[in-house]
């Protein structure tokens, strides 16, 4: 069976789930637990990455060369990511995050616009450091679209590309077919980074193993945005189960999610009708809160909000859009009602 590397990205993911409020306590707790139970990667920042912490997405607790030095110090035998988002991450931030420590980077952006990474892949393999890629929203586009971004990050110098099912939308056919056709066409290792708006996080994270994937990302108790992540320990509980090595203690790790739980998660995350919804309309999960938030204000189902949105083809960072949808629909909602109105009084 095939070694499996998991990254960890309960303390970047996760940090959505609570409005980038992580402490350096529970960053320090969590690493802690992470690093004794041999997790190889974790990944530690605000949930946008480096350089995101703004009005716009949310104010970190902490800057991204606190949290990341918190961590470094845990870290002793694992290797500590940064994540980061061109347009949010600047080469600045690149510079903090290679002077405290990280080892390994990943360089997200939208699925169809790998151009944007190329700047910044290229002054991190100039600095020696291994690259990945993140195609973000990756439903959003076609396999064959998928396979021509991933060979562009690759010729930036990208080692692997991680296939980014931020919405929770991929069933597992469509997992295996973009899997596969990475695996086939590129030269780089693959990944598989899931959610879980329709339960097929574990499912489908075994399917792009089948299919020759071997990066698999998941966060403790699925701490993360809306309907939350792949469970970690279920994920790395399974591997086992099937024979794959993933080199993590599976009592320690189990002990380390119950750390997250107690410490870390304020509500443990829960496919719900809201956030099923959002998985089958393809909206970043992380819009699972300010969605409920919007519609409650306007008076609107956050379910129509949802398929609203995802006719609009909307991405992270465009959370305006929220608040003209739900106008849209209120006004459509009082029309509704000012007509029914008028065929009642001519009937009477």
């Amino acid at each position: 069976m095939a070694e499996i590397l998991i990254s960890d990205p309960t303390l970047r993911d996760g940090n959505h789930a609570v409005k980038h409020q992580l402490s350096a306590q529970q960053i320090a707790s969590y690493a802690a637990a992470a690093n004794a139970a041999g997790v190889p990667v974790v990944e530690v920042g605000h949930g946008n990455g480096l350089g995101a912490s703004s009005l716009q997405v949310g104010q970190a607790a902490l800057s991204d060369r606190e949290m990341l030095r918190i961590a470094r110090a845990q870290l002793t035998d694992v290797k500590l990511q940064a994540f980061g988002i061109p347009g949010f991450a600047k080469i600045p931030d690149l510079d903090g995050a290679l002077e405290e420590g990280a080892d390994v980077f990943r360089v997200g952006t939208h699925c169809t616009e790998a151009d944007l990474t190329e700047r910044h892949m290229t002054y991190l393999r100039e600095h020696g450091k291994p690259v990945h890629g993140v195609l973000m929203m990756c439903h959003m586009t076609s396999v064959e679209g998928l396979v021509e971004q991933a060979r562009k990050m690759e010729s930036y110098g990208a080692s692997a590309v991680i296939v980014m099912d931020s919405a929770g939308a991929l069933l597992i056919d469509d997992v295996r077919r973009r899997v596969s056709a990475l695996v086939a066409r590129t030269g780089m290792a693959v990944g598989y980074h899931g959610h879980e708006n329709v339960s097929l996080g574990v499912a489908n994270s075994i399917a792009a193993v089948e299919e020759g994937a071997t990066i698999l990302d998941g966060t403790a108790r699925g701490f993360g945005a809306g309907a939350g992540n792949t469970q970690l320990e279920v994920l790395v509980a399974v591997l086992q189960r099937l024979g794959h090595e993933t080199g993590i203690d599976l009592y320690r790790l189990l002990e380390a999610a119950d750390l997250a739980e107690r410490e870390l998660v304020q509500t443990i995350p829960t496919t719900d009708s809201v956030t099923i919804v959002s998985g089958l309309a393809g909206v970043f999960s992380g819009y699972s809160r300010p969605v409920r938030r919007i519609a409650q204000e306007f008076g609107v189902d956050p379910r129509d909000v949802f398929f609203a949105l995802g006719k609009r083809e909307v991405i992270a960072g465009q959370e305006d859009v929220i608040l003209e949808v739900a106008a849209e629909l209120r006004a459509s909602i009082e029309v509704q009602v000012e007509v029914q109105m008028e065929i009642r009084e001519g009937v009477a």
